[in-house]
């Protein structure tokens, strides 16, 4: 019984932290997810342009990829929780001055450094990392797509919520009631405290430096072509976040079937990446990737080239939703079968680093070529090539360790 007890014990523990984390991820990925239902309500306030907004919210996604490796080097050596902490923190405050900003610089301050530097400390990179050294190789691609599902999840909660609480308080007091929210994030962080390095780390692992994984990261070409294409992830989804409820509006679409559309990509999402995380444990991962990129443009080529209706929105959104951020799970388990698990908070942030630049520029280029031209449609069709470029990035990698681990298996 005692033994039974003592297998018990960490078993416990492991799923008290899988649950924490999938909980950080959902309330992390919500109000950020939700942000576009506040631009036009915001912007009729205060006379700010779509430019000004789509700014700040490309600074977020900027702050948010810069923040992810530096918060990732933290956690892989003074362990998860605390960084937890600060995000909640971070986020919370951003929220709040974002609410009472009184000019497009402070909403950059809140909206983009704040929040994006607290989503920097606790999303799917800091929560994925911490999973992957509490569960074996082989479950690593499941539970990936299990914190990437939560964050979806926190998508289809919080676009109905944040739309029923701007409709009831106002955007500004909304935003206050989601800072509030945001302040759970430190208390649940205390399950993943410790850097939870178990005995499946490899010794190799454990004696490398960070500057040494550092340099080994980039002299891998397949790390490298991982990094470029995951770029295009980021300017995808990123545009459609800020600029979907905005281009629907602009095109005759009722406000509600904007809501609907966000939530249904939530939910649909929340499907697609524990799909994702099955399917990569049994294919190519990146081939698996290249077809995301692929259908992904496909899907927008046949959005844009049909009538624009409330049905087509949905199709558009339950498809999108599948593939929204099925990118995720078998990106993150590439860099752990490359790399090990000891820095892969700082390996995968600096991958996420690439995929925020793209979120920078298909949020900021949304809004600029919006005020040049009027139109969103530029952009769109950016993405769609692009994923073509993501599709062309993916095929050639390798799906081995470096040659570090390998020699140590």
């Amino acid at each position: 019984m005692d033994a039974i007890a003592t297998r018990r014990g960490p078993r416990n523990a492991e799923l008290a932290a899988i649950g924490a984390g999938c909980l950080i991820a959902l309330l992390t990925f919500g109000p950020r997810s939700a942000i576009g239902f506040f631009q036009l309500p915001m912007l009729t306030d205060t006379g700010w342009s779509r430019d000004e907004f789509g700014f700040a919210i490309a600074i977020q996604n900027l702050c948010w990829g810069a923040g992810q490796p530096l918060f990732g080097a933290i956690a892989d050596k003074w362990g998860t929780a605390r960084v937890l902490i600060l995000s909640g923190l971070l986020y919370a405050a951003g929220l709040a001055l974002t609410a009472v900003a009184p000019s497009p610089f402070f909403l950059t301050v809140g909206a983009g450094v704040l929040v994006g530097l607290g989503v920097a400390a606790g999303s799917f990179g800091i929560v994925l990392a911490a999973f992957a050294r509490r569960v074996s190789a082989e479950q690593r691609s499941f539970v990936f797509g299990l914190g990437t599902a939560a964050g979806s999840a926190g998508m289809f909660l919080f676009a109905p919520l944040s739309q029923a609480l701007i409709e009831s308080y106002g955007w500004s007091d909304a935003l206050l009631v989601l800072s509030a929210v945001m302040l759970l994030v430190p208390l649940l962080g205390f399950a993943l405290r410790g850097t939870g390095r178990t005995s499946r780390d490899l010794a190799p692992e454990i004696e490398q430096t960070m500057g040494a994984a550092l340099r080994e990261a980039f002299a891998t070409k397949s790390y490298m072509l991982l990094t470029a294409g995951f770029f295009v992830c980021g300017f995808q989804v990123a545009f459609i976040t800020a600029h979907f409820p905005a281009f629907l509006a602009d095109v005759g679409i009722a406000p509600k079937w904007a809501v609907i559309a966000m939530a249904l990509i939530g939910f649909f999402n929340i499907v697609g990446s524990i799909a994702s995380g099955l399917i990569g444990q049994r294919v190519s991962k990146p081939h698996f990737l290249a077809w995301i990129y692929i259908f992904r443009s496909i899907v927008v080529t046949v959005f844009l080239m049909t009538p624009i209706t409330p049905a087509t929105v949905v199709v558009f959104a339950v498809v999108m939703g599948l593939l929204w951020l099925s990118t995720v799970p078998p990106t993150n388990a590439l860099v752990a079968i490359m790399f090990g698990t000891k820095y892969l908070g700082l390996l995968g942030g600096l991958v996420f680093l690439s995929h925020q630049i793209g979120s920078f520029l298909g949020v900021w280029l949304g809004g600029y070529f919006y005020e040049l031209s009027g139109s969103y449609d530029p952009v769109w069709w950016l993405g769609v090539a692009l994923g073509l470029f993501a599709a062309l990035m993916h095929w050639p990698i390798r799906e081995t360790p470096v040659e570090r681990l390998a020699l140590a298996v």
